[in-house]
């Protein structure tokens, strides 16, 4: 089977909320991996306003055929209204970690 393979970037506002969303992306098989950042500042426009925040980074591993599933939980509980959501090719891997990686998206629930 082919895999195109995503590194997803998404921001939190704490490291509780992070880790939620990273175990509830993990246990429904949407993700293999998911790095949780240390603290960050983040600079954006929103409402008018430039804001700078203390953020936590997520930076997720999954395969393209898990993206729409991965979006939708990421987006249904994060607190922002709208939730930074970044998908970037993989376009080079260690082929032993990218064949995990797609075992690991196709595997069963069975730990859920």
């Amino acid at each position: 089977m082919l895999h195109d393979y995503r590194l997803v970037l998404c921001s939190c506002p704490d490291k509780n909320t992070a880790k939620a969303i990273a175990e509830k992306v993990l246990r429904a098989r949407a993700a293999g991996c998911v790095n949780i950042s240390s603290a960050t500042t983040s600079m954006y426009w929103w409402d008018g306003h430039l804001h700078a925040d203390d953020e936590v980074m997520l930076a997720i591993k999954t395969t393209t055929t898990k993206l729409d599933e991965l979006f939708h939980l990421v987006q249904e509980s994060h607190p922002y209204d709208v939730p930074e959501l970044v998908a970037v090719p993989i376009s080079e891997g260690s082929p032993a970690y990218l064949q995990w990686l797609a075992d690991v998206t196709t595997a069963t629930n069975s730990s859920s």
